[in-house]
């Protein structure tokens, strides 16, 4: 089953059915009238969602909407919460040699995790502002899970059940902040601006043996203007599980339905793939070349990220365009005025 949201319906969206190839969808009002209400009542809403799911894969719904139609929103606009970890250690490893950083002493037993921005999410396709390039955009590909609601204590055995959706994440780093806050050791504020997620988000049968219970093995491929950077395998070199990482959160307190919980920048050992994020790429050419060839993100790019089961988009394209903040300025005003805002090239 997979599911998504329309921008329509405010801050939390609408939320639809859409069929396997991502061409179709149904709204699911009578079921839920969002996503973050079918999340807090699953038991109740699973059922029916999964019905109205195969009826629009068997074409068994005649009123059935054009997704290149809609103006789709990130499955779940806006979250309670959001988590993120770091479960692949060859990324670890590289991004603190990087900064000069230290491998922390628990590394190896105990999942590093941060709580980021959560109060909006970027769309599939949508505008990523920056207002500095020097502040060094990266993006990190990534396979998150959304949970139900998860009780404080529980265990690495029980977590995987209360995973009900996977979602493709874009998670944006500054880097160049990075090196300055985070030393001061009360983790990402500015270095973490908001993130993005692709159209669907769906459900763990969904994947099939993709899935076995502890980590999703798809290809994530990434492409900038175009070019591809890479394509590893997110379920090659992955440290710490997913239910390791719901287990660890939850150890002193309860995770709302809705918790988005990432497992880090996916990253394969080698690079033979080629690479989740930019800095990899740039420690790769350091070692390589003796210096940097690739620059961070920058204005008028265009990211693409998409993951890939046998040959086939499990959740659809993202795109990102990375903007300035006073060309968005400028938009904003000419969308609200109808008239030119001066120059903007």
């Amino acid at each position: 089953m997979k599911l998504g949201s329309l921008v329509e319906g405010g801050r939390d969206g609408t939320l639809v059915v859409l069929d396997r190839t991502l061409t179709r969808a149904v709204p699911a009002t009578g079921i839920a009238s969002t996503l973050q209400a079918a999340l807090e009542n699953w038991t109740a809403a699973e059922e029916p969602l999964r019905k109205l799911s195969e009826a629009l894969d068997g074409d068994g719904v005649t009123d059935a909407l054009r997704v290149a139609d809609l103006e789709m929103a990130s499955p779940l606009p806006r979250s309670h919460q959001f988590l993120d970890g770091s479960g692949y250690l060859d990324h670890m490893r590289k991004a603190r040699a990087a900064r000069g950083a230290e491998m922390p002493p628990n590394w190896e037993t105990e999942p590093l995790m941060y709580q980021g921005l959560s109060d909006r999410f970027l769309k599939a396709r949508d505008e990523m502002v920056i207002p500095d390039e020097d502040l060094g955009l990266d993006y990190e590909a990534e396979i998150a899970v959304v949970l139900d609601d998860v009780p404080m204590g529980t265990t690495v055995e029980e977590a995987a059940a209360h995973i009900k959706l996977f979602v493709l994440l874009n998670d944006y780093t500054l880097r160049t902040l990075t090196q300055s806050e985070l030393p001061k050791g009360f983790g990402f504020l500015q270095a973490k601006p908001t993130n993005g997620f692709a159209v669907a988000a769906v459900t763990p049968d969904e994947l099939g043996s993709r899935w076995d219970g502890e980590r999703v093995h798809l290809r994530v491929r990434t492409s900038r203007n175009g070019s591809v950077v890479g394509e590893p395998d997110s379920g090659t070199g992955m440290y710490f599980t997913y239910p390791q990482f719901i287990a660890h959160a939850a150890r002193t307190r309860d995770l709302a339905a809705g918790t988005i919980l990432g497992a880090g920048a996916v990253s394969n050992e080698g690079g033979e793939n080629g690479h989740g994020c930019l800095a990899e790429v740039r420690i790769w050419e350091t070692a390589t070349y003796g210096a940097v060839r690739t620059p961070w993100l920058l204005h008028g790019d265009v990211l693409e990220m998409e993951a890939f089961s046998d040959g086939e988009s499990v959740f659809g394209p993202l795109e990102h365009r990375i903007t300035a903040l006073n060309k968005l300025n400028k938009l904003n005003k000419l969308n609200k005025t109808g008239e030119p805002a001066g120059d903007q090239r």
